[in-house]
């Protein structure tokens, strides 16, 4: 009765289109793959919503089995999410709904059961024993080269946590295309270390030794030479050389293979997983009982004709006033945090410029090895990061109250709200401090006679310069800690999550819901906090990738940990979660095009502002006599001339010498390289979904049409065949003296 409610689809023809050839050199994925006792092929059939009046239309060959445990998991949910319990008679007739008591506690919990223990199947051998099969051959980490049993985890747990796992999958198969490319121009720098001309004109104490670089700060810091940076432009090579841009530019394509094939994946699960015409509100588009239980005006319901309740518009107002005020402020004290660690740079900058660049004090080795810049790049990243994690602690739980506050009406608006705040503050508190160092750091230095200082004059806090090298390597020092200590910190606390295995509660003792009541609950924001820690991975890597090559990899890395850490958490530390339906990813989907749309922009910036490829292939091609490097150091400094000094001085930048007509003004301007076009002519190429998914699609709906338009034919001409013989028996026995009454 319920599955016809619910329009469940359900088999009625096993499908007649052809499956694709076979893929050449399918025999290397062999052990890839589970063994099909495992993940039990089954054919692919023909679906249409389940009607109770037409049983003998369907493919039911076993009335036990028909359906799934995640479809029966939802009706029986279904049947207590609207069960009233209010006497007859009574006004008070809102009063319906096991989330509404579990609310105000009269319930503490209410789960579906586990099928039986993750270490051992059942004791009844008709049991299919899905849990032990999920942990043995999918949550186990010694499994992590094999494929995701999808299938039996949409069976078990529903289409929606199946989704997830699908996304999270391909998300890491595409990772390891971008990974291989990031290390193979992390080799290439690696091999022409020692043919980088730039840093041997640096590390030469002909060329590097006899230039004199300005102070770094204007009291303490002494002059230096260039070739004390000698190291640091090896360093810098390593990230910043002619791979560069040829790996920005293949992220930036990359990206939007990503996003389309997924949209192209995305549509044959929604058909193979029936949710084609599947509609939120079945489930997403319920009242929440906090709506009902807060919201004590009523009016009428134009559609339903019942009274519901609602939130006025002037409280409605209000509330949203408070909640954007709350956001901008959060988001304002991430703006002041940032400001603080830049004015701890500046002043630990020039400390450790007088104290590193001083050629009085004992610390020549160790100069060797750290610039000023990097020692006050590491510091303030790691402080950064502290800052990051505890700004990110409190606006968790902010969001949420605001979010509550808002009193949104349904699950699926709440969830989208959320989402909302904890990314736009997740963005700003992220990868604002990469904006800076990619975008602003030594762009407003000024030059010696004329520097700019941070809030005026007065308070002598230089601004920034970057390292002779440029600031890129600046910012990859920045992308590593934040992005590494995110992702690690994100691990220890998964690690650290109090095990409960239940072996201590013997099944001869306790029943299978006793057992499961000791496991943590999953609660509906379950996946979201799973998504948002994918998402800013994902923003990482795509963002500031042209600075850090091997972020794609050390992201495959912590994604195919991820995979099984999250499906050990779900067969062994989880109660088992209410089954749910989702077309998608949501909201996310949206997010990630938003971000894979900005990637381009700030990698092109990133070639443009912060590498210094750029101006080296202009050097190469326009200013070079012999057609190489060599003096481009040269002419990447500026001269001027200070009367007290004998010799003139150098500083980093593009100006005109002392003594021209456009004395101390810039000589070139930046370029911008975008690959917006080559994007979204690929996006334009790839179809969102697949030429057989279409085909299988049209031929499912013209079969349901003729079908359905045979199996009525058949069942009138039963009915009238029944009429015609039951004339015929009345007529024979009143011919034989019989009364029919």
């Amino acid at each position: 009765t319920y599955a016809d409610v619910l329009k469940v689809k359900v088999p009625f023809k096993e499908s007649d289109v052809p499956h694709g050839q076979d893929v050449p050199l399918e025999w290397l994925s062999h052990p890839f793959r589970l063994p099909d006792h495992v993940m039990h092929p089954q054919p692919d059939y023909f679906t249409y919503p389940f009607d109770k009046n037409k049983m003998d239309f369907f493919l039911i060959n076993d009335k036990d089995t028909f359906f799934p445990p995640s479809t029966r998991n939802r009706i029986v949910f279904y049947i207590l999410a609207r069960c009233p319990y209010f006497k007859e008679g009574r006004k008070d007739k809102d009063k319906t709904g096991i989330k509404r008591l579990l609310s105000n506690g009269t319930y503490t919990a209410a789960f579906p059961l586990h099928d039986c223990r993750y270490w051992k199947r059942a004791r009844n051998a008709e049991c299919e024993s899905e849990r032990f099969n999920l942990y043995k051959h999918w949550a186990r980490f010694l499994c992590f080269y094999k494929e995701q049993p999808l299938n039996l985890i949409r069976k078990y747990y529903g289409e929606k946590i199946g989704i997830y796992f699908a996304w999270l999958g391909f998300y890491t198969e595409m990772l390891f295309f971008a990974a291989v490319m990031g290390f193979i121009c992390f080799t290439y720098g690696l091999l022409s270390y020692d043919v980088n001309m730039s840093s041997k004109e640096i590390c030469d104490a002909d060329i590097g030794g006899s230039i004199l670089m300005c102070p770094l700060c204007d009291k303490k810091c002494p002059f230096w030479k260039l070739n004390s940076t000698c190291l640091s432009s090896w360093q810098s090579h390593l990230f910043d050389n002619e791979g560069t841009v040829f790996f920005a530019i293949f992220m930036g394509i990359w990206v939007t293979l990503f996003l389309e094939f997924w949209k192209r994946r995305q549509a044959r699960l929604e058909y193979e997983w029936d949710l084609v015409d599947f509609e939120e509100e079945q489930q997403q588009l319920q009242i929440r009982p906090e709506f009902e239980i807060r919201c004590t005006n009523r009016r009428l319901n134009r559609i339903t004709q019942e009274m519901e309740p609602y939130l006025p518009v002037t409280s409605k107002c209000a509330r949203f006033c408070l909640s954007g005020a709350t956001v901008i402020f959060w988001i304002s004290l991430i703006v002041a945090c940032i400001i603080g660690v830049i004015a701890y740079r500046l002043a630990v900058y020039a400390a450790f410029a007088s104290i590193i660049k001083d050629p009085m004090r004992k610390i020549q080795l160790v100069g060797r090895f750290i610039t000023p810049q990097l020692a006050t790049s590491v510091t303030a990243s790691c402080i950064n990061f502290v800052i990051i994690m505890i700004l990110n602690f409190f606006y968790e739980r902010v969001a949420i109250w605001i979010t509550d506050m808002e009193i949104p009406k349904t699950h699926l608006e709440y969830e989208n709200r959320l989402t909302m705040k904890m990314f736009l503050f997740q963005f700003v508190n992220y990868y604002s401090s990469c904006f800076y160092v990619a975008f602003f750091k030594g762009k407003f230095v000024g030059y010696p006679g004329k520097y700019s200082y941070m809030f005026g004059n007065s308070t002598k806090l230089r601004n920034e310069e970057c390292d002779p090298g440029g600031c890129l390597i600046e910012l990859t020092t920045q992308l590593v800690i934040v992005m590494a200590g995110k992702q690690l910190w994100g691990n220890i606390q998964e690690a650290l999550l109090p095990s409960r295995k239940g072996r201590h509660n013997p099944e001869n003792h306790y029943s299978r819901w006793e057992q499961d009541h000791v496991l943590q609950n999953f609660s509906q924001l379950g996946l979201f906090y799973e998504y948002l820690e994918m998402v800013v991975q994902f923003g990482f890597i795509t963002l500031f990738v042209a600075s850090f090559p091997l972020a794609p990899l050390l992201a495959l890395f912590n994604n195919i940990l991820e995979i099984r850490v999250d499906a050990w958490k779900f067969t062994t530390q989880f109660r088992r979660p209410v089954a749910s339906k989702a077309r998608n990813i949501g909201a996310w989907q949206e997010i990630l095009n938003a971000v894979a749309i900005l990637s381009v922009v700030t990698n092109a910036f990133i070639m443009a502002f912060t590498s210094d490829m750029i101006p080296r292939m202009v050097y190469l091609y326009a200013y070079s006599k012999e057609a190489s490097m060599r003096g481009y150091i040269n002419n990447s400094l500026s001269i001027y001339n200070i009367s007290q000094i004998p010799k003139e001085n150098m500083y980093r930048d593009y100006r005109y010498p002392p003594g021209h007509q456009k004395e101390y003004t810039h000589t070139i301007i930046d370029l911008i390289h975008v690959v917006f076009v080559v994007k979204f002519f690929v996006a334009w190429m790839i179809p969102d979904v697949p030429s057989d998914v279409k085909a299988r699609f049209k031929r499912e709906r013209y079969l349901i049409q003729e079908y359905l338009h045979n199996y009525e034919v058949e069942r009138l001409k039963l009915q009238l065949n029944e009429r015609r013989f039951k004339c015929v028996d009345v007529h024979l026995l009143e011919k034989y003296g019989w009364k029919c009454i």
